[in-house]
């Protein structure tokens, strides 16, 4: 049953922040009236209302709030008798009746209404699946050449993980430098919603690859098979996991997971912060915890320096946060929700030293250890896929148009390897322009631009602190 303690994790005031909450709501949890806004999920609505636990194993277990983005199990729950429903997912409205799991869901015995529904089969230029930083650019340019454009994302606003992003971008003004992240959402997704040439469709999963490239959609308006000539699989990415005791409980969550959290709902995703991980994204993180009122205990490293930029350490150090190198988690433990975690030294060959071992008095334990390219529905295709761990993981070869060993097949983004927003933009836009020449033939204007913006990304790449991503970048280019 539901607390009956009255908790409110909303963030009402944010040094950067205005959060823009929509009209409240009633719905039911587990028989008990609870409150939301219009704009926030279901999983956000009770994570604010101080419900952490989402659902329990076949042993028992509980399973709070992971990764926020759809792309893990943890928030599944019963909504209006139908289980395994996303509630990261799915938008909180009045009268909704929401039930926890306890291992494996039965399966209901009503038959879905399908009156109204509809079954169609779409044809278009160009179909763009997942609307981040590479999906909207990809659109937007496309159409700009008069392609006819289809975009999916199975989210029910546009942006992907833009939406989240506080800290300002570098560079020039026409790639949004000077901008913060969820201002760059903000303007390319004005753009997409007003461009008639641009087909969206929101909180619509893509599911499958068929024959001649036929892809299915479905959602809760209908079913669709659309036949593009060109696509484009900008899918993002899914956050990496750390084994050891205690890692499933509530409280153990990605970095992207509180990023959603706090940043796109203005909810505080706990009070007392341990981060796993001192890269730019543990880094950035941990601060944008401070500004949402936390406090961060420490920031636990397992290599000897950190792997951030200087002037995001910079900024929680200030803050007299320590950063533990070679260190790393030990365990995590609490009832039923994180209660603490002890973090140890580790050694040259990365084994523990006894000993060394410190306890931290924390509510919420960050996972910020990399990404994984999303490329399940990607690999359906047929493309020639490779395992490249400096891009995170087995990823498509693709040439530098962006375009994978099948024709019209192509793929932008984390999606082809982990990097950042701005090489997503760019590597978007790429796509989408090596989609025009298909479709209409030779075009100067497309072939000089895409020809600018290849050469934009390969000296954007040479910076010494993209190394890594350069090497991985050469593994997977094929010869156009």
């Amino acid at each position: 049953m539901p607390s009956s303690k009255k908790i409110d994790r909303r963030i009402w005031e944010h040094p950067i922040l205005e959060f823009k909450r929509g009209k409240e709501v009633r719905f039911y949890f587990e028989g008990e009236e609870m409150k939301g806004y219009e704009g926030e999920s279901i999983a956000v609505a009770l994570y604010a209302s101080g419900i952490d636990i989402f659902s329990w194993t076949e042993d028992n277990r509980p399973r709070g709030a992971f990764c926020m983005i759809g792309k893990c199990s943890s928030c599944f729950m019963v909504v209006n008798g139908i289980p395994n429903v996303r509630t990261c997912r799915e938008p909180v409205r009045d009268g909704l009746r929401i039930e926890r799991q306890r291992g494996l869901p039965d399966i209901p015995r009503v038959t879905r209404d399908e009156e109204g529904l509809e079954s169609k089969t779409l044809e278009t230029d160009f179909l763009v699946i997942g609307a981040g930083p590479a999906g909207l650019s990809a659109a937007l340019k496309a159409a700009e050449y008069g392609l006819d454009v289809i975009l999916v994302e199975d989210h029910f606003r546009l942006g992907g993980q833009l939406v989240k992003q506080t800290h300002k971008f570098f560079g020039s003004k026409d790639l949004f430098g000077g901008l913060r992240g969820f201002q760059i959402a903000e303007e390319l997704s004005k753009k997409v919603s007003s461009n008639p040439k641009i087909k969206v469709f929101l909180e619509t999963l893509a599911y499958g690859v068929f024959k001649d490239l036929t892809i299915g959609l479905a959602s809760k308006k209908g079913h669709y098979k659309v036949k593009a000539k060109n696509i484009l699989f900008s899918t993002g990415a899914y956050e990496n996991y750390l084994a050891f005791p205690g890692n499933d409980l509530p409280g153990v969550m990605g970095a992207g997971g509180a990023q959603t959290l706090m940043n796109e709902y203005g909810i505080r995703p706990g009070d007392k912060v341990l981060t796993i991980g001192a890269g730019n994204v543990g880094l950035i993180v941990s601060y944008q915890l401070l500004q949402a009122g936390a406090k961060v205990k420490a920031i636990v490293e397992a290599m000897p320096q950190i792997g951030g930029w200087v002037v995001h350490a910079a900024k929680v150090r200030r803050y007299g946060i320590p950063i533990y190198t070679r260190h790393t988690i030990k365990e995590v433990w609490g009832n039923n929700r994180v209660e603490g975690a002890t973090i140890v030294q580790v050694d040259e060959k990365w084994q523990p030293v006894p000993g060394t071992e410190k306890d931290i008095d924390c509510d919420l334990v960050i996972i910020s250890v990399g990404l994984t390219p999303d490329t399940k529905l990607l690999a359906q295709t047929g493309a020639k896929m490779k395992w490249i761990p400096e891009l995170g993981g087995l990823v498509a070869l693709r040439t530098k148009y962006m375009e994978t060993t099948v024709p019209g097949v192509f793929v932008a983004g984390d999606a082809k390897g982990i990097e950042e927003a701005t090489t997503a933009i760019v590597e978007g836009k790429i796509a989408a322009l090596t989609a025009v020449l298909r479709v209409l033939g030779h075009v100067d204007k497309a072939v000089e631009e895409r020809r600018q913006l290849v050469q934009y990304l390969e000296q954007y790449r040479q910076s010494p602190l993209l190394s890594r991503s350069r090497r991985g970048i050469e593994k997977a280019t094929i010869e156009s």
